[in-house]
């Protein structure tokens, strides 16, 4: 800018002294070619008029020209303001974008940082979570296969159920036909001793060894037939009753039936209960019994049918044991001859030792006996060494010697060799055990079993020997 400032002054003044001079070359041409006209002081009026007319002008020009200097300047000076500006301008709008471009550049490295940070973060997590990914592929697995067995375990169980319903059905009609049956009394004593028989064989007693069934009794009522007859040990027996009355409880079963006559039903059956312990309790089988405890036990098929009769007569247990008679369900019957079972073991175990006891005795008897000849053949071995000792002896004092002499005369090559001498004795038997045979005899080893003797055979020969 200021080079142009320059270059415009310097044609201001160039164009300034341009016109001076034209002026003064056109003074001079003057004279030369009026040199005919008017005089010098004309010439000099007119040429200082002109000189004047010259300088005003060249001063209006000077004037001009620092005027337009002046301008010139000032359009300068505000050139150059406006260059410093621009400059400035230009300055922060370079050190502006460089700053945004260092900015630019910084964020653009943090994100090449944070996506590089990203990317091992992610890294790290996918291996951190491949396993969990497995466990959970796995999870969705075993839920598919899940899904499937539920979805074929729903289809079966609906098979199931639907084969439940036609067995409930089936069932309710058994029911019904079989409460229609039971109705007869032949029937119902049938199913009633049928029942009792496979409980008591359950139980572990056989027939016609541990129990009777249909067994005759004379008792005080007259001659009875109890359904069947338990063999207690001891040669005692209990008497078992299998008949229950059914009827009004079947009936209180059946669908459809109102609470009220259901509750009357239920009452009948209690007093036709009762009226059934009443009846058993004046037969009185235990009475026909040769030992027996004073009591039949009734026995109940159902459990429900007792309970039933129990809920409207709760004094209908008690009742029964002032008559003598015991209520018994298949549960509580079973442990009963469980109980009887277990007896008639100990019993055959009680008899089985008894039999140990016998023949250890026995076995006693006989080691003592072996035990004498023992003693005997050791006395007699005793005597058979002293004699061979008095025999050696003998050779060798009265025998050996003269031998010797004979063998002098003329010597041979075998040589007689004195025998040994025994010195070791037999030895005897010094235990307790085999010096006193009559302590098998004494009362503290004699044990009171009550169990019938049994003879025990001893061989000839043992004795004799």
């Amino acid at each position: 800018m200021e080079t142009i400032g320059l270059l415009l002054l310097g044609l201001l003044v160039g164009g300034a002294l341009g016109v001076v001079g034209g002026w003064v070359l056109r003074a001079r041409a003057v004279p030369s070619s009026a040199s005919a006209g008017p005089s010098l002081d004309v010439l000099a009026a007119r040429h200082e008029a002109e000189l004047e007319q010259v300088r005003r002008e060249a001063a209006e020009a000077r004037a001009q020209v620092q005027s337009d200097l002046a301008g010139a300047q000032a359009s300068l000076d505000e050139l150059r303001d406006a260059l410093a500006a621009a400059r400035e301008q230009h300055r922060e709008a370079v050190s502006q974008h460089r700053a945004q471009q260092e900015e630019l550049m910084a964020h653009h490295r943090a994100q090449q940082q944070e996506r590089e940070r990203s990317e091992t973060s992610q890294t790290q997590v996918l291996k951190t979570l491949t396993p969990v990914v497995e466990h959970l592929r796995s999870m969705q697995r075993k839920v598919d296969d899940l899904e499937k067995s539920r979805v074929a375990q729903h289809a079966e169980l609906a098979t199931q159920i639907r084969h439940t319903q036609q067995s409930v059905e089936e069932s309710r009609k058994a029911a019904d036909t079989l409460a229609s049956v039971l109705k007869n009394n032949s029937v119902r004593g049938a199913w009633g001793e049928t029942q009792l028989r496979t409980l008591v064989e359950t139980a572990g007693l056989l027939n016609r060894v541990d129990f009777e069934l249909q067994h005759s009794v004379d008792a005080d009522s007259g001659e009875r037939r109890p359904d069947m007859v338990i063999n207690l040990p001891g040669g005692k027996q209990m008497a078992i009753d299998a008949k229950a009355p059914y009827n009004s409880f079947m009936d209180a079963q059946r669908e459809g039936i109102e609470p009220e006559a259901r509750q009357r039903l239920l009452l009948d059956h209690a007093k036709r209960v009762r009226s059934h312990v009443d009846s058993l309790a004046k037969k009185g089988y235990w009475t026909g019994l040769p030992v027996s405890p004073e009591f039949t036990v009734a026995f109940i098929p159902n459990e429900q049918l007792l309970n039933a009769a129990l809920d409207v007569d709760p004094s209908l247990m008690e009742h029964a044991f002032q008559q003598g008679i015991v209520l018994a369900t298949p549960t509580n019957l079973w442990s009963m001859l469980k109980t009887v079972a277990f007896t008639w073991k100990q019993e055959a175990l009680t008899e089985d030792a008894q039999q140990l006891f016998e023949l250890g005795q026995v076995l006693y008897r006989r080691i003592v006996k072996l035990a004498d000849h023992v003693d005997k053949l050791g006395r007699s071995i005793q005597r058979s060494v002293k004699d061979y000792n008095a025999f050696t002896g003998s050779l060798e004092r009265s025998v050996l010697p003269a031998a010797r002499k004979l063998n002098a005369a003329e010597p041979l090559a075998a040589q007689i060799t004195a025998p040994a001498v025994i010195e070791e004795a037999p030895r005897a038997l010094t235990s307790g055990d085999f010096e006193a045979i009559a302590d098998i005899e004494r009362e503290e080893l004699t044990f009171d079993f009550d169990i019938p003797e049994t003879d025990v055979v001893e061989h000839p020969e043992h004795d004799a020997g």
